[in-house]
């Protein structure tokens, strides 16, 4: 009897000049050894607390990434997935700006348009367009796209973010009213962005908000 091939993966979004883009690493081992996929490994019982701390423990090791933002997608599984054999993944998706990835500098990391055609090995590739899916979706009624936006950020910033992962343009006005509408963000005191003439107030999520996220009924 075969012994089931359990891992974590972990697609890692980020958005560079407006673009979604995801995190992807060579592999070090075959199979599938010199192709570039999402991070992932083995699950380690005697280290690891649960599947999350696994994943965080897998984006550590392979990207030097601490991520603001990290979510259980679903689970992909069977026998056609992995050369190896019968298979499961456990997949999370994460969510950060894309100056923590430029500054942790790690060289093996590379980012990937997500709308672009991907060669990728296993299922990967329905990996991302599920990931992909699932944060478009949720950026329609949600604060999901603030961990996309750093430690502070304006309301055009944010709103650029929004437009950028929902495909379309938003009304500023109405944009701001849904801003108010979910109570997510405050202003940072003091803090401005822009030039002298017009500087633009600087927000930030409100600390007791940071671990979860704020919906609206209605979405933008």
């Amino acid at each position: 009897m075969h012994q089931v091939i359990c891992t974590v993966d972990v697609v890692l979004l980020t958005l560079e000049d407006n673009a979604l883009k995801v995190a992807l690493l060579k592999r070090d081992r075959e199979p599938f050894k010199g192709v570039a996929a999402l991070p992932g490994g083995f699950i380690h019982p005697d280290e690891d607390a649960d599947i999350q701390d696994a994943a965080l423990r897998v984006l550590r090791e392979k990207t030097a990434i601490e991520p603001p933002y990290l979510e259980q997608l679903a689970t992909f599984s069977g026998p056609a997935r992995d050369p190896r054999g019968w298979s499961v993944s456990v997949v999370y998706y994460a969510l950060v700006p894309f100056d923590v990835i430029d500054k942790a500098g790690h060289q093996d990391v590379k980012l990937a348009n997500v709308d672009k055609p991907l060669n990728l090995p296993f299922d990967h590739r329905t990996i991302i367009d599920t990931a992909v899916a699932r944060l478009r979706s949720k950026s329609q009624y949600s604060s999901l796209p603030c961990y996309l936006a750093g430690d502070a950020f304006t309301l055009p910033q944010l709103q650029r973010i929004y437009e950028a992962l929902m495909g379309e343009s938003l009304n500023k006005v109405s944009f701001r009213r849904k801003m108010t509408e979910m109570d997510m963000l405050e202003p940072v005191e003091g803090e401005f962005a822009g030039g002298a003439h017009r500087p633009a107030q600087l927000y930030r999520l409100k600390p007791e908000l940071r671990d979860r996220l704020t919906l609206i009924e209605r979405g933008l």
